[in-house]
């Protein structure tokens, strides 16, 4: 069995973590051979394994930013240290199909971090992780687009959020803490979720922003658009 039912919710089963850990591996799999399959076999080859290389890279970096946190919200939920940032710059430079996959890896890993001990519905789970971290792949449809990078990385996040409270409507209503102000009750799920997703967008927009960064950023295009 992938989970055992106790006490109300579902708990992830090591086999599960296993499973999740094979559908992460055999999907970066797949973006390599969709990227072998296009172009001359010498070109596409060097494409792929560079495309997976900065991806996994920033899978890794966006996963490892997501346990610093800067600041904790007294109802729940953190800002982090730009840890979405890393998964929606993979979309904008690669284009939705590994924007996506980079994504939808993250969401494995945000999951097996803090969610595989409590689950209410395998819907749940999907609103929660699967559908909202997979959302951050949004970003790829604005490859190549003018404002794109801060343009995509807005839509994710905010694509993310719309998942989140989407899930907190459903599941989350009753969870909602005594002292959350009796006049917000109604938007309960949307003031939880946004009230840590849109500062953390504003200073990674503003980081993202500093003449540096750009350069920075700026190279890293050239470099992605080279291999």
């Amino acid at each position: 069995m992938f989970w055992s039912f106790t006490d109300g919710y579902y708990v992830l089963t090591t086999a599960g973590y296993v499973a999740l850990a094979v559908i992460a591996v055999i999907v970066l799999a797949l973006i390599g051979f969709m990227k072998s399959r296009k172009g001359s076999e010498k070109t596409s080859s060097k494409f792929s394994v560079s495309t997976i290389t900065f991806a996994g890279v920033s899978i890794a970096l966006a996963f490892v930013l997501s346990f610093i946190k800067i600041y904790q919200m007294p109802w729940g939920g953190s800002i982090t240290l730009l840890s979405m940032f890393f998964i929606t710059f993979v979309g904008y430079l690669y284009g939705p199909g590994v924007g996506f996959s980079a994504a939808f890896i993250f969401s494995v890993l945000e999951f097996m971090q803090d969610g595989g001990t409590y689950m209410l519905t395998p819907f749940q789970v999907c609103c929660d992780y699967f559908l909202a971290f997979t959302a951050l792949g949004l970003s790829g449809f604005f490859k190549g687009k003018k404002n794109g990078l801060v343009t995509g990385y807005i839509v994710a996040v905010l694509a993310r959020g719309i998942f989140h409270t989407i899930g907190g409507y459903i599941y989350w209503m009753e969870y909602m803490p005594e002292n959350f102000p009796a006049s917000l009750r109604a938007v309960y799920p949307i003031c939880y979720n946004f009230a840590y997703l849109i500062p953390e967008a504003i200073l990674t927009v503003i980081v993202i922003m500093l003449p540096p960064v750009k350069k920075a950023i700026g190279s890293v295009r050239v470099m992605a658009d080279k291999a």
